[in-house]
């Protein structure tokens, strides 16, 4: 059964810092003097709501410290952008980087806050002249204004889908480029990555991606770990899961225990031999 609280800091998620990063991060904070794995995402690797989350369970498989870098909603922006974070992948002795969506990057169409990704700054003058009769003003999340431009017209919408994974594609590439033979890419979904030929489903995650894309950062990595949660796991609905009563509708969105503990188990093998 899941745990209802009256308000979410009864889980305690242990924030911390590392160095002169600002970023918010998953705790208890982890010794980085000697060798530690790294391991990079959004909101699944983080774990909202998840007492232990897949990188903590790792980290009792590998007996090395693993720092959970996941940041809430983040794209790669938040580690491109932050010296101290590319800092602790780039000296890691293995690195797990999460497949998260393509709408939380800033790009030629709009803007997105440096650290909290998801926050919509604002459009530029080509999102204004491919979309004249919006008012952007309205928006202050990147997946709400998406969902708003694709109803006020689909094809126009799949120019800006295909900006995004263009610009996705190269900020992984740059944020693999540096972590090489160290990093494990991760897709942890309650499906297959969708062939590139379909239209954009902004109800799938993560967020505009399709397997070509996958293909094209793959090669920048040492090995591919694609997680689709088990029926059985899913069946298990919230179990395990600590919120209040006001984030259901939210914690129904995110992998439970059981789900997070499929994950752990598949990228176990695969971290190891890179430590070997």
């Amino acid at each position: 059964m899941s745990f209802v609280f009256p308000g979410e800091k009864s889980l305690d998620y242990f924030p911390c810092q590392y160095g002169k990063s600002r970023l918010q991060l998953r705790g208890p904070k982890r010794e980085v003097a000697g060798p530690y794995v790294a391991v990079l995402g959004g909101t699944e690797t983080y774990g909202k709501f998840v007492p232990v989350p897949y990188p903590a369970l790792l980290e009792r498989g590998i007996a090395l410290p693993t720092l959970n870098l996941g940041c809430m909603n983040s794209g790669p922006d938040v580690y491109l952008n932050d010296p101290e974070m590319m800092g602790l992948a780039c000296r890691a002795a293995a690195v797990v980087v999460q497949i998260v969506g393509a709408q939380n990057i800033s790009n030629g169409y709009y803007w997105v806050h440096p650290r909290r990704n998801d926050r919509f700054l604002g459009a530029t003058p080509m999102l204004r002249a491919l979309f004249p009769k919006v008012d952007f003003t309205e928006f202050n999340f990147t997946r709400h204004m998406l969902v708003a431009l694709q109803r006020a017209c689909p094809d126009r919408f799949e120019v800006i889908a295909e900006a995004l994974r263009a610009a996705w594609v190269l900020r992984m590439q740059q944020l693999l480029a540096g972590l090489k033979e160290r990093a494990v890419l991760l897709w942890m979904s309650n499906t297959a990555p969708p062939h590139p030929e379909r239209r954009v489903d902004l109800n799938q995650t993560p967020l505009l991606i399709d397997s070509e894309m996958i293909a094209a950062v793959g090669q920048h990595a040492s090995s591919y770990v694609e997680v689709v949660y088990s029926d059985e796991g899913k069946s298990r609905g919230c179990e395990g899961m600590a919120f209040a009563a006001v984030d259901s509708s939210a914690a129904e969105e995110l992998p439970s225990p059981a789900l997070h503990a499929e994950v752990a188990a598949a990228l176990l093998p695969r971290v190891t031999t890179i430590l070997k």
